[in-house]
């Protein structure tokens, strides 16, 4: 009898060895969803072309339309809309032994009626009764005017988008340095932000920055703007609150003609429960496109769960993915709520052993879907970037699926803004662990890749806060002119720039920042509701703050830039991990080297240490090469960047370390 072949997730981890069988059965079910999806469609990109079937095509042999739509358990489907005065009831579809239903409208019959921008919808009559629905795949949804409906579109632009990103390589974006934006609350003034206006307003700001990606949120189109767009509702729709598909096609050109690499937030742990404008019971019953009963339902999220180990739900949402990467040049995606997909219990239990990561309530069909989604973006796009929102810590998530993972590229590094706000609500400044603080930002598992970051969106929601208020709160509105002097903002700004630089240069592999929290944005977010009026106030960037010479948010802004600048220049991200020097903890000082840099952190409230001495990694004659305590990051320029810091006879290096600060040195090569 053979041997097994050895899997290297195993082999190099050997806590994972009594878990061996399951991963390996991980591998086969993935092995056996492949062979049924190439049994079907031949191969897994075919199979993930739904969206080129479904819905409505244009067939040029039979020059016509076609409307096909998967409703298994329906009684009947009606196309209506504009092109027949909205009549329910005659233009029927016709089922086939698949539970695919189809229509043929031919063009000589109705090309006056059947147009660009002409809405539609369908008529469903099902065990449920008989109910108006918005076709599956569409590809473009709009609210009526002065009604709270959507309504399908058809969308058939009389000549393709011009693309003009051949020039773009998205293989030189090694290590990515993300920007998480939101289109409609990225401009100043109190209103909807356009795909337009954040192409050419945003876009050369997020390059002058720093950053090489733009994460984009809320783009699949969803009934609620409050929902930050995660209870979707038409999944190959964007959002036409910001635009036309045009408009988002514009977006995504511009951005890599300045180099920038477009990752969208893709939704597909769950959808919106809405009935008139998503998929809940779209074919009468409730076990469709979701899990039947209780099973279906995200009780805490309010919304449906759909299921996995189907084969129409698999093509509909592989072939999703296909869709954005395909028809908007997306470069990647950052998938939402993974923890939730993996375990029927949605990650709401303690991770304290590695059993409960195979043994306790794991959903292996959304384990293989996602396998099977890394695969489909990896097979389109050799270079794109899949990024796991996971905070299970579910092993081998980022590893390939030969090796016994699922195949992502990065994943989130969640306990990081975690860890940061609760030591900034718990616990005062002098108590701060330093032992604790590096195990949090250096823990993670061997050859998994992860995006680093000290807060995201989620800090800077209404009921909670960024990182920034939580330092600063309300002498933020009083004391942040920069001939104002204040001990609050003071500490603020060091610290924000503190937690920063030991986030980036200790965390992962890639980094993400929520647009604006880089100079400290001063307003949470809270999107327009009944409870506020509707207002826009505090849904909206203001970019004016750290454009203005007269406040102190441009010393945070000028200091990210700085940052950003100095880890792409040095590489600091695709290097190894960091080798600690040495841990004081009476001072709060922690001091490591990566990549051949030094980087000396203070976190001590009042401890600034002249003659203060450490072992370096190698001998020889050192200078400072980054100092956040430079003036024009706000600081009280308290280090001559000029002298020469040469080791003494014993090895060892003499500095002077402020409180509240870094400074990174280099070697001087001779």
């Amino acid at each position: 009898m053979k041997d097994k072949k050895t899997i290297a997730l195993v082999e190099e981890d050997p806590w994972l060895q009594p878990h061996e069988e399951e991963i390996r059965n991980r591998i086969q079910r993935f092995k056996k969803a492949l062979k049924e999806i190439k049994d079907v469609s031949g191969d897994l990109l075919t199979f993930a072309t739904g969206h080129k079937y479904f819905g409505f095509t244009y067939d040029e042999d039979q020059k016509g339309w076609f409307y096909r739509e998967w409703a298994p358990e329906a009684y009947g489907l009606y196309l209506f809309g504009e092109f027949n005065d909205w009549d329910r009831t005659s233009h029927p579809l016709t089922k086939n032994n698949f539970g695919i239903w189809e229509l043929f409208l031919p063009e000589d019959l109705y090309y006056k009626k059947f147009t660009h921008k002409s809405k539609v919808k369908v008529h469903i009559v099902g065990a449920n009764g008989s109910y108006d629905r918005i076709p599956a795949y569409i590809t473009r949804v709009v609210q009526e005017e002065n009604n709270p409906d959507f309504c399908g579109q058809l969308w058939f632009p009389n000549k393709p988008f011009e693309w003009t990103d051949r020039d773009f390589n998205l293989k030189k974006i090694k290590d990515p340095l993300i920007y998480e934006a939101h289109v409609g609350m990225s401009q100043e003034r109190e209103g909807l932000g356009t795909y337009r206006e954040f192409a050419d307003k945003n876009i050369p700001k997020i390059r002058q920055m720093g950053y090489n990606c733009i994460q984009l949120m809320a783009i699949q189109e969803h009934p609620y703007y409050g929902s930050f767009g995660y209870h979707v509702s038409n999944f190959f729709a964007p959002s036409s609150r910001f635009g036309t598909p045009e408009d988002l096609k514009y977006l995504v050109d511009r951005a890599h003609k300045y180099g920038l690499a477009v990752i969208m937030d893709v939704v597909h742990s769950h959808a919106v429960k809405n009935f008139g404008e998503g998929l809940n019971e779209f074919d009468g019953s409730d076990h469709q496109y979701f899990h039947p009963g209780g099973r279906g339902n995200h009780d805490l999220w309010d919304s449906k769960l759909f299921d996995y180990g189907k084969l129409e739900v698999k093509r509909f949402l592989l072939s999703n993915l296909r869709y954005w990467l395909e028809e908007f040049h997306f470069d990647g995606f950052r998938f939402d709520g993974v923890t939730s997909m993996l375990y029927f219990h949605h990650g709401n239990i303690t991770f304290d052993h590695y059993g409960k990561y195979f043994e306790e309530g794991v959903d292996w069909d959304a384990v293989t879907y996602l396998q099977l989604a890394n695969e489909v973006c990896h097979q389109y796009l050799k270079d794109v970037i899949t990024v796991a929102e996971d905070v299970s810590g579910m092993p081998g998530l980022t590893r390939s699926i030969k090796e016994g993972g699922i195949g992502f590229d990065y994943r989130l590094g969640m306990g990081i803004p975690d860890f940061w706000i609760k030591y900034l609500k718990e616990y005062r400044d002098e108590d701060w662990n330093i032992h604790e603080m590096w195990h949090t930002l250096t823990n993670r598992r061997y050859k998994e890749k992860t995006i680093a970051y000290a807060e995201s969106h989620d800090q800077a929601l209404v009921g909670d806060k960024t990182i920034a208020f939580w330092l600063m709160d309300k002498e933020m509105y009083f004391h942040m002119m920069v001939d104002d002097p204040d001990p609050v903002v003071d500490r603020g700004i060091a610290l924000h720039k503190m937690i920063r630089f030991f986030t980036i240069s200790l965390g992962g592999e890639g980094y993400l920042n929520f647009m604006g929290n880089e100079f400290g944005h001063p307003e949470w977010i809270d999107f327009p509701r009944e409870g506020n009026g509707w207002s826009y106030l505090y849904c909206r960037r203001q970019w004016s703050l750290v454009e203005n010479p007269k406040l102190k948010y441009q010393f945070l802004g000028g200091f990210d830039e700085a940052m950003l600048r100095f880890v792409r220049k040095t590489k600091l991200l695709a290097s190894l991990p960091a080798h600690q020097l040495n841990m004081d903890e009476w001072n709060k000082v922690i001091i490591f080297e990566r990549n051949n840099f030094i980087f000396v952190f203070n976190f001590s409230v009042q401890n600034s240490v002249f003659g203060y001495q450490f072992v370096p990694h190698e001998p020889g004659e050192y200078i400072i090469v980054f100092n956040s305590d430079a003036p024009a990051f706000g600081g009280h320029n308290r280090v001559d960047d000029a002298i020469v810091y040469p080791c003494n006879d014993e090895g060892k290096l003499t500095i002077y370390t402020p409180c509240r600060t870094v400074l990174v040195f280099q070697k001087i090569e001779k």
